[in-house]
Formats: structure tokens, C-alpha cells, sequence
């Protein structure tokens, strides 16, 4: 399990929302039982999204937001499946993880 790695999301309450979660967790870490992840998901409403906060990726073919202001920490052992890697995203990833931290 690699920073950047993209698991399918297995809860069924919050699957259909956010199809994805995003390791955002350094590799350093790995002997934690948590991961810190950022949920992938659709586009809604009227309003655009913050590029800087929610860049736009692709997984599996679909274009999906990287939701950084919904991270959370969750048990290692409850991601879901290895669908994909966003580490040739890295230098957005980390600029919206430092843009919701510092605000610049």
C-alpha cells in the first residue's frame, strides 16, 4: 500500500458519494494502522470547484475531484481494493493538502 494509491470505497453508506479514496499518507508511516485519505468524487451543483483545493483527476476512465477538505484517518485494514495510483499527480495532490492547511 503506496502514497498515492487509490482503493475502491467499501462502505456502502458513503460509496455512491465518494467512489474512491486516496492514500495521502507518506510511505514513512507504513507501520501505522490508519491512512490518512482524501475521497475522490463527482461533480455537483452549480458552483465550480476550487481548482487549487479540488484538482480534477482520472480513475478508471471517469473525471473525479480530489476532495481534500473531506480527508480523514481510517483503518488500514478497511480500504477497499487497489484500482489505480495518482502519484504522476503528486506536485497538485500535495499543493491542495497544503492549500487547505495554509491557505496559500
Amino acid at each position: 500500500m503506496a502514497q498515492y494509491d487509490v482503493h475502491r470505497n467499501p462502505s456502502a453508506a458513503t460509496a455512491a458519494e465518494f467512489p474512491y479514496l486516496v492514500n495521502v499518507q507518506s510511505d514513512v508511516l507504513r507501520s501505522l494502522e490508519t491512512r490518512l485519505v482524501v475521497p475522490l468524487g463527482r461533480r455537483s451543483g452549480d458552483l465550480p470547484p476550487i481548482a487549487r483545493l479540488t484538482p480534477e483527476v482520472t480513475v478508471e476512465g471517469e473525471s473525479l475531484l480530489f476532495l481534500v477538505n473531506h480527508c480523514a484517518s481510517i483503518p488500514r485494514a478497511a480500504l477497499g481494493p487497489l484500482v489505480d495510483n495518482l502519484d504522476e499527480r503528486r506536485v497538485d495532490l500535495l499543493g491542495a493538502i497544503d492549500f487547505l492547511l495554509s491557505g496559500a
